[in-house]
């Protein structure tokens, strides 16, 4: 049965796809199954760091199960699915918390593209990255055209979404899009998780958010939550509320 499940080690969270008989693909149960975890994750104040990875060790995840999509129209095709992909995806970005992308395999299409919405990623030195999409007709819909924009040069992403190459582990070291490469992908992204120990999580949250509104993932959503942190620290908040509780005028000092 495919599914995504999630472990702990510790206060590192390990985000599994599971659906080795075809290479980690997601299907609609995996979406909504990511989706839950990421919305537990996100309040979650014991986690430190979230691991994605995928079963077995010849794909981190080979994209979308096509058996899920192939049938729809195309109205629910571009309006369920794909828009259904994206705010799965757009969740996982914008995790308040580091995470980390262990690459055990390949990571084809949409699986290439969950990988980019991870903070950095580990990869095994023999995984490829791809982006096949236009073999089936299609052309990446989970971001592969924009969040991977920002990532990977305009030349490199090109040839795999219009040329079909596939780019080798060491490539994508070169390009800074893996950050290492390690025969144990899940264990080298555990002991970069484990360096966190030692970082103060809310420092780790607030600079995330400002790099993201600094490179445009999210950018509205980063700087009002970024003011609306400094204002909630305030003692002008404090006497609003205070006020507005008592029913008076409220005294504000600008502190």
């Amino acid at each position: 049965m495919s599914e995504v499940s999630c472990t702990y080690t510790g206060d590192i969270a390990i985000l599994t796809l599971s659906n080795e008989a075809k290479l980690n693909a997601l299907t609609t149960d995996m979406l909504r199954g990511l989706e839950a975890h990421l919305i537990d994750l996100d309040r979650a104040t014991d986690v430190r760091a979230v691991i994605v990875t995928g079963a077995g060790t010849r794909a981190f995840c080979c994209g979308a199960d096509i058996a899920e999509w192939g049938g729809l129209s195309a109205a629910d095709f571009a309006r369920n699915w794909v828009r259904d992909g994206h705010r799965v995806f757009d969740r996982l970005a914008r995790l308040s918390k580091p995470t980390i992308g262990a690459l055990n395999g390949h990571a084809f299409g949409g699986g290439l593209e969950l990988a980019a919405c991870c903070d950095i990623r580990v990869m095994s030195p023999t995984a490829t990255l791809a982006l096949p999409e236009a073999k089936v007709g299609i052309v990446p819909g989970w971001s592969g055209t924009q969040r991977l924009a920002r990532l990977i040069p305009e030349p490199a992403l090109k040839e795999m979404a219009l040329f079909g190459r596939r780019l080798p582990a060491e490539r994508g070291v070169a390009l800074g899009f893996v950050s290492e490469l390690s025969e144990d992908a899940l264990t080298a992204a555990q002991e970069i998780a484990s360096s966190l120990s030692d970082v103060s999580p809310r420092a780790n949250e607030l600079a995330k958010a400002m790099i993201h509104a600094a490179v445009g993932e999210d950018r509205g959503a980063a700087i009002e939550v970024l003011g609306s942190a400094a204002a909630a620290e305030s003692d002008d908040r404090n006497e609003g509320v205070q006020a507005f509780l008592d029913k008076r005028a409220p005294k504000f000092t600008g502190n």
